[in-house]
């Protein structure tokens, strides 16, 4: 960087200062506010894992940046309403990594990743404490509302085995799923109403999550991978169709199949088979 040349976060910074002028900046930016700027945030943050999930390193320097921007913004609001700065924010993240790692930067030892994590969450739940605004002490305390809600309901599983209260292998878990699904089988045959539907597909959403847990596979993951599996093989079926002069949508759903199935068999023998599981 050359001498007197502002750094990249510091012209970032500039930027976003600019576009909130009131006087030209940019009208959709200066009528933000926290709210409607968040869903934005999350979306940003799920670009970065597809990019991570397609291995494409120029699209993920790419997000990245667009994630950052998301800090700038709200730290730029932020900042307008006298709350905190950028800068506040990078000093707050700074203190809390080397107070949350006393193993790397006070001495602490710890026996592994285990213990590590352990000692983590303990941190975090002295700092609830101390800010003298959590005063649950519950196993399940401090896992936020805000995350999506299967990632939510991974955490209070994870928090609920902490204290012994998990199934011991993934047997159970099956015989649990089952047990769901026929209930929810039930709900469907007694047309008792959405609400009843709701809760017993929730129980069945819930049971998923935890059979990924005991199988170590992150469950947003493999929801991810069955989406782009299903709009990859039904993007062929368009495709197929397509050259045979054929529109998909005037098709019953026999001959849908009867697309769907080629395009299985296209790709086992292109040795794409090696995706494991199957949409239907």
């Amino acid at each position: 960087m050359a001498d007197g040349a502002a750094s990249p976060i510091a012209e970032l910074l500039r930027i976003m200062a600019r576009l909130r002028d009131p006087v030209g900046g940019c009208p959709w930016d200066v009528q933000q506010d926290f709210a409607s700027i968040a869903p934005y945030t999350i979306e940003e943050a799920y670009e970065v894992a597809d990019a991570i999930d397609r291995g494409d390193m120029h699209d993920l320097k790419d997000e990245l940046g667009d994630l950052l921007l998301q800090v700038v913004f709200h730290s730029r609001m932020a900042e307008e309403a006298g709350l905190f700065a950028f800068d506040d924010v990078v000093a707050a993240i700074c203190d809390k990594m080397v107070r949350r790692h006393p193993h790397v930067f006070a001495g602490t030892v710890v026996s592994g990743v285990e213990e590590q994590t352990l000692a983590w969450e303990a941190g975090k739940r002295d700092e609830r404490h101390a800010k003298g605004g959590d005063l649950d002490h519950s196993a399940l305390a401090g896992i936020a509302r805000g995350l999506p809600e299967w990632q939510r309901a991974v955490k209070l599983q994870k928090r609920a085995a902490r204290v012994g209260f998990d199934w011991p292998d993934v047997n159970p878990v099956f015989d649990k799923l089952h047990e769901e699904i026929d209930e929810v089988r039930a709900e469907f045959a007694a047309g008792t109403g959405h609400a009843a539907l709701e809760d017993e597909l929730g129980d069945v959403l819930f049971v998923c999550a935890n059979l990924s847990r005991h199988g170590k596979v992150d469950f947003g993951a493999a929801l991810r991978r069955a989406n782009a599996k299903f709009e990859r093989r039904f993007r062929r079926m368009e495709a197929i169709a397509a050259a045979e002069g054929v529109a998909l949508s005037s098709l019953p759903l026999a001959e849908q199949d009867a697309y769907w199935n080629r395009v299985k068999r296209e790709e086992k023998a292109g040795n794409a088979g090696s995706q494991q599981g199957d949409y239907r």
